[in-house]
């Protein structure tokens, strides 16, 4: 599954909600009826606890799927309206909620240096001299670069920003990721 947003605080009392878009293509993910995967993540900062439903008393549960009735554009991001989502109480028991693609829907880039993360996730990540130093955990999406998250071969994780000048090669057929860390990186 890739992640292509996720859904922010509530706007308005009548369900939309913010969407911060996490891929390179929003205008053909983001279309009225498109359908999302959802995904709670583990670590969600807001516990908003159980929003009112349809009927009283039964607690609101986030859907495994998402359908987009309509959204538009505001500073960045999206202001979307879910189906389903009638107003602000249940939009905001859905703020942190992964919105997700299936990976075999969406074609492999064009550009060489271009990845999805799960083309990245489970590669070795060994040095320049080819000794390995443990596997791509995951990659996290910071706002200066984007991170791989290395599960260290002795135990422990480490983040490497993936610029060209600490990660001049990924190799996928070869399953591996080459970096060059400065020194100290990987003892953070």
């Amino acid at each position: 599954m890739l992640v292509v947003g996720q859904i922010g605080k509530p706007h308005g009392i009548r369900g939309e909600v913010l969407v911060t878009v996490r891929t390179d293509e929003p205008e053909a993910r983001f279309v009225a009826g498109s359908v999302f995967t959802t995904e709670v993540p583990r670590d969600r900062r807001v516990n908003t606890g159980p929003a009112t439903a349809a009927a009283p008393g039964v607690p609101y549960r986030v859907p495994e799927k998402l359908t987009l009735e309509s959204l538009r554009w505001h500073q960045g991001r999206i202001i979307a309206q879910f189906d389903g989502v009638p107003d602000r109480n249940v939009a905001e028991a859905l703020r942190g909620v992964l919105l997700q693609v299936d990976s075999a829907d969406v074609p492999l880039p064009d550009d060489p240096d271009e990845f999805h993360d799960h083309q990245l996730i489970g590669l070795t990540v060994v040095d320049l001299g080819g000794a390995e130093l443990g596997t791509v955990d995951r990659i996290d999406h910071a706002a200066a670069s984007d991170l791989i998250v290395l599960r260290k071969a002795q135990g422990g994780t480490a983040l490497i920003p993936f610029v060209g000048s600490i990660v001049p090669t990924v190799d996928l057929a070869a399953g591996r990721v080459v970096v060059d860390p400065p020194e100290g990186l990987l003892d953070l």
